[in-house]
């Protein structure tokens, strides 16, 4: 089974690609950060860790920060010291405070950045030599509807926007290396993940309390749909795809979202 580095797989989404991919026999490295992030109730390592006790697997959790690129090439170095190669790459790691222009401090906006843009960056510089090296390998960035762009989320909608073209390039440029590139974005309205319920103030309530749209399933997406879009992508079962982007959600580029059902 392939070697996985999943990025802020820690907690919420990330935590629920990283037991699914553990689970499905992948040797997964995976990394965040201890401390709670502007606008994310992520925190500790502990959740992931019981989560993959109940799943009755394992992996490797790391405390790195992905806007870094020493703390990126100590986890590149891990993996391969460990596990002896890299053969997928998953970038979920990212923040997502609320705002305008107006009303985003450039402090702010440059961390959404360094994260979101950088971390992607910074992640796939480390590990695409040894993709390359090794005859290729699967690469998944984890998108947003809000990189289409959505009300007061201007700093992060311009950062998803920017990994929907940086996955492209990318896709392009590692084409006849073998690495393929792609975006998953989950989505849906309603979907429960470390970001979203901080933006909330971490009152996960606030999603029962009114209907979402949810998606063509009929409930609101989940981490387990986002990890089975993850895991396809990486397998080899999609040999064939790169430069693609799957929306696990309700199709927000094609002017969502959904209405609510009368």
């Amino acid at each position: 089974m392939a070697v996985v580095i999943v990025t802020g797989g820690t907690y919420g989404l990330g935590q629920s690609i990283t037991v699914d991919l553990a689970r499905r026999g992948h040797q997964v490295v995976a990394f965040g950060l201890a401390q709670p992030q502007v606008s994310s109730t992520a925190q500790g390592f502990d959740a992931v860790r019981q989560a993959l006790d109940q799943a009755g697997c394992q992996a490797d959790i790391l405390e790195a920060d992905v806007s870094s690129a020493a703390d990126v090439q100590r986890v590149v170095d891990h993996a391969v010291a460990r596990h002896g190669a890299i053969h997928g790459l998953v970038n979920n790691a990212a923040i997502g405070p609320l705002g305008t222009v107006l009303t985003t401090e450039e402090s702010v906006f440059e961390r959404i950045f360094d994260v979101n843009v950088k971390g992607t960056y910074l992640m796939s510089r480390a590990v695409l030599p040894h993709m390359v090296g090794a005859g290729g390998g699967s690469i998944v960035n984890i998108g947003s509807g809000a990189g289409y762009g959505k009300p007061n989320m201007a700093a992060y909608a311009s950062s998803k926007g920017a990994i929907v073209a940086l996955s492209m390039a990318m896709a392009y440029d590692h084409f006849h290396d073998r690495v393929r590139v792609n975006v998953a974005i989950p989505g849906g309205g309603g979907i429960v993940s470390g970001m979203s319920v901080g933006r909330f103030g971490g009152d996960v309530d606030a999603f029962t309390r009114k209907p979402a749209p949810g998606t063509a399933a009929g409930r609101p997406a989940t981490g387990q749909d986002l990890a089975n879009a993850v895991a396809f992508l990486l397998s080899d079962e999609a040999a064939t795809i790169s430069g693609t982007v799957i929306d696990v959600g309700c199709f927000a580029h094609q002017g969502g979202p959904i209405p609510p059902k009368n």
